[in-house]
């Protein structure tokens, strides 16, 4: 058995997502909590938060022991891109993209 958790549209940039994610792929839950808690990332509590529904949702959903859970897969998907424009000299304008990320992480007992 194995539950999901999704967070859509966060606005962070994709890239700063994944270096967090990186770091708990594959870690038992309660040490992922532990690296997210101390990693200085500004992505570090959203993916804390999401990582959390996770956990809720295996043991409300599935009634999967806590103890034993073990983040199987962890991805971050690009999403919509919001597109801003800041003038520049001369009466010209340069285009700065605001990005935005799909979290999923999939909780599974070991």
């Amino acid at each position: 058995m194995e539950a999901k958790a999704h967070a859509n549209s966060i606005r962070i940039a994709p890239r700063k997502v994944q270096l967090v994610v990186d770091l708990i792929r594959g870690k038992q839950v309660g040490e992922a909590i532990a690296i997210l808690r101390h990693t200085p990332k500004a992505a570090s509590p959203v993916v804390e938060k999401l990582l959390n529904s996770a956990i809720a949702n295996a043991e409300h959903n599935y009634s999967l022991d806590v103890n034993k859970l073990v983040i199987s897969q962890a991805y971050v998907n690009q999403g919509p891109t919001m597109k801003r424009f800041r003038p520049r000299a001369m009466g010209r304008a340069s285009r700065i993209n605001k990005r935005t990320s799909h979290i999923t992480l999939v909780v599974s007992e070991k």
